[in-house]
């Protein structure tokens, strides 16, 4: 659905349509469900998370200004529902080597032994062992290194995703960047 027709079913919803809010949710959903997707918490299910965003969505409508396109807009109501609710999920924030199973810590030792392609077999372990050091970060600091490096968006796009400045942005993935660098020694100390 283009931009103006989106307008329109927000024009539509304002004035208590059912009808053009339950489009609107259709047109909208498959990107919410990406962004939810790329960002949930562990213990809150998608749709749960769907849900409170198009909640949100809906409660400040009123504010949309139309000067971003919607999607956008709800792009950015999406990202900070999902950092919020990392933030109330309180997750531990420290990993040690004895929360990883076998096949992280095997991940591990190939990684720092040598600088070989992992095999087939061990990518979902280190797929689980980045995960696990995800968690150790705050929010902010989370949503950066995802969107910088698991989804390879550039500096631009995750200022215009979040909000923050280039400087910010490059200063959240500089920090997280050093956490986790700390985090992974902190393990391999305690391997030995």
């Amino acid at each position: 659905m283009d931009e103006p027709d989106l307008r329109a079913l927000v024009g539509d919803a304002r004035a208590h349509d059912d009808d053009a809010a339950r489009a609107l949710v259709r047109a909208l959903y498959p990107l919410v469900a990406k962004v939810v997707r790329a960002h949930r918490p562990r213990r809150t299910a998608e749709e749960d998370l769907c849900q409170m965003i198009f909640i949100r969505m809906f409660q400040n409508l009123g504010q949309f200004s139309g000067k971003v396109p919607l999607e956008h807009w709800v792009s950015r109501i999406a990202v900070n529902t999902c950092l919020n609710q990392i933030a109330s999920e309180k997750v531990r924030p420290e990993l040690r080597h004895a929360d990883l199973s076998e096949e992280e810590v095997a991940v591990i030792e190939k990684l720092a032994a040598s600088s070989d392609e992992l095999a087939p077999d061990a990518q979902f372990a280190s797929r689980q062992l980045v995960e696990h050091l995800l968690d150790g970060l705050k929010p902010s600091e989370r949503l950066v290194i995802d969107l910088m490096y698991l989804q390879g968006k550039s500096v631009e796009e995750i200022k215009d995703v979040t909000g923050w400045s280039a400087p910010l942005v490059k200063v959240r993935a500089f920090r997280a960047r050093k956490k986790l660098k700390l985090q992974l020694e902190k393990i391999s100390r305690e391997e030995n």
